[in-house]
């Protein structure tokens, strides 16, 4: 596996619309696993394709239960997916990217979605999401069309780095 370069704002392959993905070959199987050490690397809990300045509809996420630290994260990879559903209850919650560092926003999204897509091995798969992880299913969703989180954001500011000792 190799670490992939992350494009940064305002590469034009951020803002375009990801093309399909066609071939399930072992090319993109290594891409997939190349994503996945370069999220985890970063570190992120996901990373779409046009972040990695690849012009795919695939996206890669890491998530785990909130409340059992016990519990291995889970990895999703979703390739051509589609947002099925979201639920009209909202909620705020504060975002960062891999392709903005620095900035952190607060963005108001749907508490529920539902995607549909394929896996890695181009199977159909469909989950339902709650909470974080439908924000982050949402977030790297709006990757592949060409949106950002900032596009969304209520407000903006800088992260503060920690304290080096």
């Amino acid at each position: 596996m190799a670490l992939l370069n992350i494009v940064t704002n305002p590469d034009p392959v951020l803002r375009g619309k990801a093309k399909k993905v066609t071939q399930f070959d072992d090319n993109l199987q290594k891409l997939i696993d190349d994503m996945i050490e370069t999220m985890r690397d970063a570190p992120g809990v996901g990373l779409a394709a046009p972040q990695v300045n690849l012009s795919q509809r695939l996206f890669v996420a890491e998530f785990g239960d909130e409340n059992d630290e016990d519990t291995l994260p889970e990895v999703y990879v979703f390739i051509n997916p589609k947002i099925i559903y979201t639920s009209s209850e909202m909620d705020t919650g504060v975002e960062g990217c891999l392709s903005i560092p620095g900035k952190l926003g607060e963005v108001m999204r749907p508490i529920d979605a539902t995607l549909e897509g394929l896996d890695r091995h181009g199977e159909s798969q469909r989950i339902e999401a709650k909470g974080w992880l439908a924000r982050i299913f949402q977030h790297e969703t709006d990757h592949l069309n060409g949106v950002l989180f900032t596009d969304h954001a209520l407000s903006v500011w800088d992260q503060e780095l920690p304290e080096i000792e």
